[in-house]
């Protein structure tokens, strides 16, 4: 006779670990789809996608979209869409190169190097970013136009303004203390990386434990010990983990020589040293966790996600949803501007297409992360793993010799599978 109870029982372990573990098991799904794909690029690539090298590139490059997915979270919950933020990027980006390139050396005689020109550059991106996101967002709230007519006005209006502010033409170089927030101008270092994982891995586990102290004073039940250890392990094999490819990935003799001989010294025979965790990664986990704190433990957040669930009932409970909405889209004003400082610092320059098309990309990202596009769901680590999802496929097929059109094809094609995902798996859970 055929024992029929084997499968379902296997099937009911694997839920009863995961609700223990309590792990998001579309989370869980996207980042073992994330594997297989690196794994698969890897193959195709002949051992290539997932060398240190590639490892560090891929981590740069997807830091400037993942960083305004994190703030088109906010905006998506609160059903809503942005289509100008790559146009915004570039107005920033533009900005900022003209501060540090014409403006501060004829106006205050700042030159580069000059450690003040990187600070008013940044500042004004910031300014600018901040107060078209906010205009953006008054248009939304407060004139009641809907948010896909103003951000597409948006798109067509900052990316020429972008042009005319630049003549369309290419500025650069740009300053160098500038250029660090880039990436591979602008790394920690292998010693400080180290210490920077012990930090971040002291603090992920002082977190994991006070809130495992919070459910117990308040009488709610807790994870067992031994799930506690091995998400602890998870945790600690991830931050570990990176940080050592990243420091695996060597610096190439003759720049390390230039370095040397910018500062007056002679490079020793047979040193080795290598990059470490770029500045720029490191600027996308302090969002991450910015915005993680202010969407789980603050009143914002609160309110964010309230008027998204519904947003008749946060009006009438008294949250003052146009304010509201100005200080989403100004968040997301600064976060196009932050976003300019990596992209163009990355490139060296600022070109006139910078940002192009990354408005598609940042909403791709948000929603294969979970972001509902009906609103009230969404989550910032979610939406850095569809960036990062995003930016492997891209690079994947870039390595592998697709053309350009067919990956935009195929990138389209995940996005609205995604999407059919996301509605099949939310169904599912409101019939349970």
């Amino acid at each position: 006779m055929t024992d029929t109870t084997s499968q379902p029982a296997t099937t009911s372990n694997a839920r009863n670990l995961f609700q223990k573990l309590e792990l998001d098991t579309r989370l869980l799904g996207m980042a073992g789809a994330f594997i297989l794909l690196c794994i698969g690029f890897d193959l195709l690539t002949d051992g290539r996608f997932l060398t240190p090298r590639n490892i560090f590139n891929l981590s740069i490059q997807t830091v400037s979209v993942a960083i305004m997915a994190c703030g088109m979270v906010f905006i998506i919950v609160t059903r809503n869409i942005d289509l100008s933020v790559g146009a915004l990027l570039a107005t920033s980006s533009a900005v900022m190169a003209m501060v540090q390139t014409q403006i501060l050396p004829h106006a205050l005689g700042l030159g580069f190097g000059h450690p003040m020109t990187w600070i008013l550059a940044m500042a004004s991106g910031f300014l600018v970013g901040t107060l078209i996101g906010a205009f953006h967002g008054w248009m939304v709230g407060y004139l009641a136009i809907p948010a896909f007519i103003v951000t597409l006005g948006g798109f067509l209006v900052w990316r020429n303004v972008a042009w005319y502010l630049t003549s369309g033409q290419t500025i650069g170089p740009l300053d160098s203390n500038f250029l660090m927030f880039g990436g591979i101008n602008g790394t920690l270092g292998t010693t400080w990386s180290w210490v920077v994982a012990v930090i971040a891995a002291g603090l992920a586990l002082f977190a994991q434990w006070n809130a495992r102290r919070s459910k117990a004073s308040h009488g709610f039940p807790v994870k067992p010990v031994w799930a506690e250890i091995t998400l602890s392990a998870m945790i600690l094999g991830s931050i570990f983990g990176f940080i050592a490819i990243l420091n695996s990935y060597m610096i190439p003799e003759r720049r390390l020589e230039r370095m040397f001989e910018a500062r007056g010294e002679v490079m020793p025979e047979g040193l080795e040293v290598g990059y470490g965790l770029p500045i720029s990664v490191l600027i996308l986990i302090a969002v991450a966790v910015v915005l993680t704190i202010v969407a789980r433990k603050t009143r914002l957040g609160r309110y964010i996600f309230a008027t998204g669930g519904n947003p008749d009932a946060a009006e009438l409970s008294g949250i003052n949803t146009r304010l509201l909405t100005v200080k989403v889209f100004a968040l997301m004003g600064f976060l196009c501007a932050l976003s300019a400082v990596v992209a163009s610092a990355r490139l060296a320059n600022h070109s006139n297409d910078i940002g192009t098309l990354d408005e598609l990309r940042v909403i791709a990202a948000a929603v294969i992360g979970g972001t509902a596009l009906s609103g009230g769901v969404g989550t910032i680590h979610g939406a850095i793993l569809g960036a990062l999802i995003m930016q492997a496929l891209q690079s994947g097929m870039a390595m592998v010799g697709v053309d350009a059109p067919f990956q935009n094809i195929v990138v389209g094609t995940v996005l609205v599978l995604a999407v059919l995902i996301d509605t099949v798996y939310r169904k599912r859970l409101g019939a349970k």
